[in-house]
């Protein structure tokens, strides 16, 4: 129980409306609560469990009736904002990473949002998936055919997944077929990065193929972190969007798949 008190709130539904409700409250700095239900059409008190939702990913803040935009800074962008940035390439990664997939295989999959599209394609699968993202847990948790596990962890709301100590102990366990791991940026110089001090190291460790999943956007940029070098990658599986003497860089180094 929960566990599915802390998936049911990033519900498709609720994350779209959310993502709205975010948009709304940036556009306008603060709005009370009568005026988001009626905005979008639900109760007031459906409103008031998505504010609490935004409320503990830092993005809002609660005021009296109401609520407004939140000022803090995070190193990495909440959850549901990620969600929303080149969803489309997203799911062509996804489908393409997907179908790397064969049958009675054992994935990782990390808490990135691409890796939630995944996900999102192996529902009809047979296979079993190893994950810290609750939203990999939840897309998966209706499926007939997938075994999913889940690593223990402190809960993150920003990125809705599993941190801590526990969850590198339970990857340093695993030895699956493959492990699906996103970054903030990789180029040839720096190699694979990360903006979240958190992210577990453990991961390359937790598949026998490592598969680096990463939009266009990301290729030859720098972030904060050193998470490994493009030895640490088995394969990259990008977006067509890359430019074509980029992937010829990277082609020299490390296999790359691009989605159409």
């Amino acid at each position: 129980m929960f566990i599915w008190y802390l998936v049911n709130p990033f519900s498709p539904e609720r994350l779209n409306r959310a993502a709205e409700i975010l948009g709304l409250l940036k556009k306008r700095t603060s709005c009370s609560i009568a005026e988001m239900a009626a905005e979008f059409g639900v109760s007031e008190m459906t409103i008031r469990r998505d504010i609490e939702t935004l409320c503990s990913t830092g993005q809002v803040l609660r005021i009296p009736g109401g609520a407004r935009i939140g000022r803090g800074i995070l190193a990495e962008k909440p959850f549901l904002e990620r969600l929303q940035r080149r969803n489309d390439d997203k799911a062509r990664i996804g489908k393409l990473a997907a179908s790397l997939i064969r049958e009675g295989e054992s994935v990782v999959l990390d808490s990135g949002t691409t890796t939630l599209h995944i996900a999102r394609n192996l529902r009809e699968h047979a296979c079993t998936v190893i994950t810290f993202s609750l939203a990999v847990m939840q897309e998966l948790a209706d499926s007939t055919t997938v075994r999913v596990e889940l690593t223990g962890g402190v809960y993150r709301a920003s990125s809705h997944d599993l941190i801590g100590a526990t969850v590198n102990e339970a990857l340093g366990s695993i030895r699956a077929d493959k492990v699906f791991f996103g970054a903030a940026a990789v180029s040839l110089k720096g190699g694979v990065m990360v903006n979240d001090p958190e992210a577990p190291r453990a991961l390359l460790q937790s598949g026998r193929e490592r598969i680096l999943i990463v939009d266009s956007s990301k290729l030859g940029q720098d972030a904060l972190y050193r998470f490994c070098g493009l030895d640490g990658c088995d394969m990259i599986v990008t977006d067509s969007g890359a430019h074509a003497s980029d992937l010829e860089k990277f082609r020299k180094h490390v296999k790359v798949l691009t989605a159409k």
